[in-house]
């Protein structure tokens, strides 16, 4: 069979390409997070480590969990884009007129891209008329404090973090780091690799344990979004590639 040329020889037509960057970050929010999962596995033993070994338990750890929220990000943008380009394949199909009333709701994108990115999940859902997330939801609480994390990470301002407070005051002067101390130090196990006298965050937090529940909660949080919007999610062709160890 001949192959179909993907250009014409016409010189007004054109080839166009939409990429989908929200599986890209979730795939690799993934790998990353199995990659620190087997340095955990193979070096637990072998304590201390050294710097190298380290060194790239952190950066897998890290970028695991800055991916988990950059496809959080994507995936709201490009379900946007979507909706706002009119000739999206979508829109012709059963499932466009959610994104149809987006377009409509939405027009023009007015303070989309300012926009907080949970806000945007929110109003998409309000906009086409469906439950919106509560705050006391577990998808929708471990999702706000992983942004949290991202946010904390991204634009870090130096802190003096107390391993043990003493005599300093009390709950209300607590330090961001503490905070999230407060609200992450059961959800999952800690690094294995942090100093028993580190601070919990981000030395004890940032471990295999805290990239799988971001990978892990970011996708229940995308599956239940879609869910109530009663779409297909754009990376289900991809979830074999998921797993998290």
């Amino acid at each position: 069979m001949d192959k179909i040329p993907l250009e014409t020889a016409c010189e007004d037509s054109a080839v166009q390409f939409r990429d989908c960057f929200s599986v890209r970050y979730i795939l690799s929010a993934a790998l990353l997070c199995r990659l620190g999962y087997s340095i955990e596995k193979s070096c637990r033993e072998t304590l201390p480590l050294p710097s190298e070994p380290v060194l790239r338990h952190e950066t897998f750890i890290l970028n695991s969990v800055l991916s988990s929220v950059a496809f959080l990000e994507s995936t709201i943008n490009e379900l946007y884009a979507d909706a706002a380009d009119e000739s999206c394949l979508l829109l012709e199909e059963d499932e466009g007129s959610a994104l149809r009333l987006i377009a409509k709701r939405w027009k023009n994108g007015k303070n989309f891209d300012r926009a907080p990115v949970l806000y945007k999940y929110q109003r998409v859902l309000e906009i086409t008329e469906r439950p919106s997330f509560d705050d006391r939801e577990p998808a929708y609480g471990n999702v706000r404090e992983l942004v949290g994390i991202r946010n904390y990470l991204m634009h870090y301002k130096r802190e003096w973090v107390p391993v043990n407070r003493g005599g300093l005051p009390g709950d209300r002067d607590r330090t961001t780091a503490e905070k999230f101390e407060q609200s992450l130090r059961t959800k999952f196990a800690p690094n294995p690799f942090a100093h028993r006298n580190s601070p919990f965050f981000p030395d004890k937090c940032l471990g295999h344990g805290c990239a799988e529940w971001a990978v892990v909660n970011s996708v229940v949080f995308a599956d239940e979004f879609f869910r109530r919007l009663g779409l297909h999610p754009p990376y289900d062709a991809v979830r074999e590639g998921l797993a998290t160890r």
